[in-house]
């Protein structure tokens, strides 16, 4: 075969996220925290890719497409039951790990008797007025009532041989999740309980009196829908009534998956499966006592600072320290930054400036996620206020922040935003703001064009590249872009921007082919990538047609690969490493030889059919000297990197890339300490 399965290499990236949690080399609460992003990857993956495969398998038109996706299920489900059973392992390895430093996860009957008397008190006073059970009976519709990816204990009350049951919500919106118990014995000894373990011990609390029995019994379980909705045309329906619409349809979508307590009774079990109306192409997974771990992403350091990884203080990049304004440090010379090394607050500080700036007249951004607070939003209605003109473009279907943008769209139009939201069918995903400002007798534009979102938490864990320029051409051609969202229907060329959908192909494939003509040229061919996925079979084709050629192929791709690198007589001369480790690495950068005189990208784009062909994306040319030199330093500390970094090979099996007798690096810590070194230097 000549690709990979998307749906399997993903699977073998989440498994990269439990190596780290099962890497005693790494900090123990990072560990922990590990554990809950593979948990929440896992949520994520079943919404969104095994639907896609579900659906696929009942609605496919060719009976060979049909049981192409039926296997496929078959094979995710295997994969998935094995990565479970690690990840059951790995979390036993890390809690005992935790205890060697002196925090316990403890459950309800490791607790000591003055602890209950406190956790029954805590019981009464916090948790009990945030639960209601729901007593499921013919007439119950499980399915509509019960919260997607919320933890449940199916609970089973027997009277006389009479069976009844009922779900019993833990308020983990309400509460947290993790509580510190009172000490017993010793103040170095921490004791954890879980939210969980609590409603446990006093689950009879909740029913005696209003429902007889003599014995009661409870097992969690949470269940993942699809997170697919359709949006309808109605003429007279705006663009966010529509949204509004659509949302409402997974709040009542149809369940993917069931994850279970595996002591969970075959009887219950079967009872769950039948009121959820679960059938053979929904996924079943049993596990240890607890749901949503992936709540362990936030787990509190109560421990020690050595717990947890050594900070890295954000750098100010010293381009803006010698200038009054942000505005005359970009007219010296382009500024490349890349988060969460350089502080993100370099980009919230020129919408801060712009915002007042009389010599501001109008500003553009799309925004595709933001932080639930915005501080860059909260400027840009500033800037209202001051007199700009401020378009925004929201991207109301950006997957999971849909309400979210659907709230910031209403808060900005109210505040006298122009607020537009793209083009029908096409997502806006390109991270792209224009300003314009009169200097003069002229209106000069500045851009910033990014890998990530413009987002202020994000920015502080994912890696990610953004350049502040004020290149006319570039700058005309950012512009041209938000002409192309209010105006799609009009011809628009591109000589220095790639913005997809309109020749994102037709220029990879163009770059690609120049590698190939000089290498048969006798020259030398070269393409460095670095991705978050690269999976769109058409561009993989053309990448085997380079190596076939003799190009030499590098590639760090994060996520999913399709592509299969190594393989005699098709891709001996690619290679491809997968990094995880403390920052996620977000940013997409190209890179052609071009005989010696290397063409250098950053992209808001993966390598992939929706990035391609669906979406509006901008990839962007480095043109600065020192700007693409440090893209490329940053590549290579990356390759060389044999602490966190995997080989992806043909079948993806994740095995680290052998250190030999080379000096440790770790490529995110040696990169903090190049753009120190940089910094420093200037």
């Amino acid at each position: 075969m000549k690709f990979f399965e998307k749906e399997l290499s993903w699977l073998a990236f989440n498994e990269r996220v439990l190596q780290e949690a099962a890497d005693d080399h790494v900090p123990v609460i990072e560990r922990i925290r590990f554990l809950g992003i593979f948990s929440s990857n896992m949520d994520e993956f079943f919404q969104v890719r095994v639907a896609d495969v579900r659906r696929r398998i009942h609605f496919e038109k060719l009976a060979e497409d049909r049981d192409h996706a039926s296997a496929l299920l078959t094979q995710i489900q295997q994969k998935v039951i094995t990565l479970q059973e690690q990840f059951d392992r790995i979390q036993v390895q890390v809690m005992a790990a935790l205890a060697k430093k002196n925090i316990y996860v403890i459950e309800e009957g490791q607790v000591k008797p003055n602890q209950q008397k406190w956790l029954l008190q805590y019981f009464h006073d916090k948790i009990k007025r945030h639960i209601v059970p729901l007593l499921i009976t013919d007439r119950t519709n499980l399915v509509e009532v019960l919260k997607e990816d919320h933890i449940y204990f199916c609970v089973q009350l027997e009277q006389n041989g009479t069976t009844h049951y009922a779900a019993v919500e833990v308020p983990t919106d309400e509460l947290s999740r993790f509580i510190l118990l009172p000490y017993h014995g010793s103040k170095r000894r921490k004791d954890v309980i879980l939210l969980d373990n609590i409603i446990l011990m006093f689950l009879s609390e909740l029913f005696r009196g209003i429902i007889a029995f003599d014995k009661i019994r409870a097992f969690s379980f949470k269940m993942t829908r699809d997170a697919d909705y359709r949006l309808t045309y109605d003429i007279e329906q705006s663009v966010l009534e529509r949204m509004e619409e659509g949302l409402k349809q997974r709040v009542k979508a149809d369940p993917v998956r069931l994850v279970f307590d595996k002591a969970m009774p075959g009887a219950m079990l079967r009872f769950l499966c039948d009121k959820l109306d679960m059938d053979a192409y929904d996924s079943l997974v049993g596990g240890g006592r607890y749901r949503n771990t992936r709540d362990f992403a936030k787990f509190p350091n109560i421990g020690r600072k050595s717990l947890e990884n050594e900070l890295l203080p954000p750098i100010e990049h010293a381009s803006f320290a010698k200038f009054d304004n942000i505005f005359d440090a970009i007219a010296e010379r382009d500024i490349l930054l890349y988060y969460p090394y350089h502080k993100f607050a370099h980009v919230s500080e020129l919408v801060r400036q712009a915002a007042y700036d009389p010599a501001v007249k109008t500003i553009h951004i799309c925004i595709y996620r933001v932080a639930r607070y915005s501080r860059l939003i909260h400027s840009l209605m500033d800037a209202v206020h001051n007199g700009k003109q401020v378009v925004v473009m929201v991207e109301l279907q950006a997957r999971f922040d849909e309400e979210a943008n659907i709230e910031w769209a209403k808060d900005m139009t109210d505040a006298g935003i122009r607020v537009i939201f793209g083009i029908q069918g096409i997502k806006v995903h390109s991270k792209l703001l224009l300003v314009h400002r009169t200097e003069g007798q002229l209106v000069r534009r500045y851009a910033y064009i990014g890998t990530g979102n413009f987002h202020e938490q994000t920015a502080q864990v994912y890696t990610d590249f953004g350049l502040m320029t004020c290149a006319p051409t570039i700058c005309q051609e950012v512009e041209q872009v938000f002409q192309y969202l209010d105006q799609p229907y009009r011809r628009y060329e591109f000589r220095e921007l790639i913005v997809s959908p309109l020749n994102t192909r037709d220029r990879l494939v163009s770059l690609i082919e120049d590698e190939i003509k000089a290498v048969q040229e006798g020259g030398k061919g070269e393409i460095f990538l670095k991705l978050n996925n690269l999976v769109d079979e058409a561009i993989i084709v053309q990448l085997y047609r380079a190596s076939r050629a003799g190009v030499k192929i590098r590639a760090i791709v994060r996520g999913m690969c399709a592509l299969r690198p190594g393989v005699s007589g098709l891709s001996e001369t690619i290679q491809v490493r997968s990094i995880v480790d403390r920052f996620l690495e977000h940013p997409r950068v190209y890179v052609f030889h071009n005989q010696g005189k290397p063409k250098v990208f950053i992209s808001s784009a993966d390598i992939m059919t929706r990035n391609i062909d669906h979406r509006v994306e901008a990839t962007c040319p480095i043109h600065d000297d020192a700007a693409k030199q440090m893209i490329l330093d940053i590549f290579e500390l990356q390759w060389k990197d044999n602490q966190k970094a995997r080989i992806i090979d043909s079948e993806q099996i994740n095995r680290y890339v052998k250190r030999g007798n080379r000096k440790k690096l770790r490529s995110q810590v040696e990169i903090y300490k190049y753009l120190q070194a940089e910094q420093k230097a200037k």
